[in-house]
């Protein structure tokens, strides 16, 4: 990163922005890595095991567009607050009155949804005070929040065990306060914040097809992102009969990977273009997908896979937002609530999908290959419609970003 990056925007928002996106995202999965421990107290089976950590990720989803609005309407600062007091109540309810059933449980995973829409308000707050040709690279380093799901892979499960699982949500709200605190004095809208536009407006966005292209290829990068950030615990338990803090352990390096190589990805992209770097990813990406799901002999040739197929998915994902404010700059708040959306109905899809399928036929093979499928349908339409993006980008062109 150059001297001219950080003097081109706001170094406290975006370091803002960061820190609450990744605590709100440790929260988010936070039910992934206590899932083993919830499961065995609640009786639950595969399928509900495999709910139970896919209602957050859907539950963010959907919430993603009404932050995207929010943020439009009430500028990212003041949408980002209000999702996060909505968190921290959630927290506090399940640790002073317990959870006690599988209903309980999936009504707390659709509260702690709206840590997961803290995406459709950290992004579009970095992003507003970045130019187009630093916008990978800001996104970059604002999206490396996921790495929040490695801290509730590393600590969940090893405080459960010390404290009881219950008690893991009362411990939350000590970093997701701080993060409150942080984000409320050194947060700042950008200036030249656009006016509100009409619901009626906003959804006129999805007239214009590059829209649900995105919202596609985000399905796949972040929803294989988050899908296996919230089931691998319960895979390196289920596979390999790892105990819950040492499977952790497992999915903590993998959701590492995916993390951190996601600015890497918004860098590359700004360097190279963000469609010739989306197009090594989704390859990638099928093929290590393709070879773990044919089940590892070890369970560190397993953590290698994975590590590998994170990692490219990270990188995916910071490439899509190096393109998306190139395409919907005006439009940065709702596009990407509506693309964070698809990619948390991709996590949801991925990880309800490979606890029933686990649940009906003994293993994950099927659902691991009909994601590393998808992955191929993304490189296809990717090369489908890379043409006509380079040549259509007048923007792009003229701010001199890559695409």
């Amino acid at each position: 990163m150059t001297r001219d990056f950080w003097k081109s925007g706001h170094t406290p928002t975006l370091l803002s922005a960061f820190l609450y996106f990744d605590i709100a995202f440790m929260v988010w999965v936070m039910l992934g890595p206590l899932g083993v421990q919830i499961a065995a107290t609640l009786g639950l089976t595969a399928a509900q095991k495999g709910m139970m950590v896919a209602t957050p990720v859907l539950a963010g989803a959907l919430l993603r567009i009404l932050m995207g609005l929010l943020v439009d309407h009430l500028k990212p600062k003041k949408a980002g607050l209000i999702g996060q007091v909505v968190v921290m109540a959630a927290l506090l309810w399940a640790w002073l009155f317990g959870i006690h059933s599988y209903r309980e449980i999936l009504i707390l995973g659709a509260a702690l949804g709206f840590a997961g829409a803290s995406f459709a308000v950290a992004l579009p707050l970095a992003s507003r005070w970045y130019p187009p040709q630093h916008q990978g690279t800001a996104l970059g380093i604002a999206g490396a929040g996921n790495s929040g799901t490695v801290i509730a892979a590393l600590l969940a499960p090893g405080l459960a065990m010390a404290y009881g699982w219950g008690n893991v949500f009362g411990l939350a709200l000590i970093p997701v306060g701080m993060a409150f605190l942080v984000y409320l004095f050194f947060a700042k809208d950008a200036p030249d914040c656009p006016p509100p536009k009409s619901l009626h407006q906003y959804l006129n966005v999805l007239k214009d097809r590059d829209a649900w292209w995105f919202m596609f290829f985000y399905f796949v990068t972040f929803g294989g992102f988050v899908g296996l950030a919230s089931s691998l615990t319960i895979y390196f338990n289920d596979q390999y009969g790892m105990t819950p803090v040492h499977a952790g352990y497992f999915t903590a390096a993998c959701v590492f990977a995916g993390s951190m190589v996601r600015p890497m990805g918004g860098m590359l992209a700004d360097r190279i273009g963000g469609i010739r770097t989306l197009l090594v990813m989704y390859l990638l990406a099928g093929v290590f997908l393709i070879a773990v799901s044919f089940g590892a002999a070890s369970a560190w040739v397993a953590l290698t896979g994975f590590m590998l197929a994170m990692a490219s998915l990270g990188a995916g994902n910071g490439a899509v937002f190096q393109l998306v404010p190139q395409r919907f700059r005006k439009e940065i708040g709702v596009m990407t609530g509506m693309v964070g959306m698809a990619g948390g109905v991709g996590g949801f899809y991925l990880a309800a999908s490979l606890g029933y399928i686990k649940g009906q036929t003994g293993n994950y093979q099927i659902g691991l290959l009909i994601f590393a499928g998808l992955c191929f349908v993304a490189l296809v339409g990717l090369a489908v419609v890379k043409q006509r993006w380079r040549t259509t980008w007048g923007a792009a062109a003229i701010s001199g970003a890559r695409i």
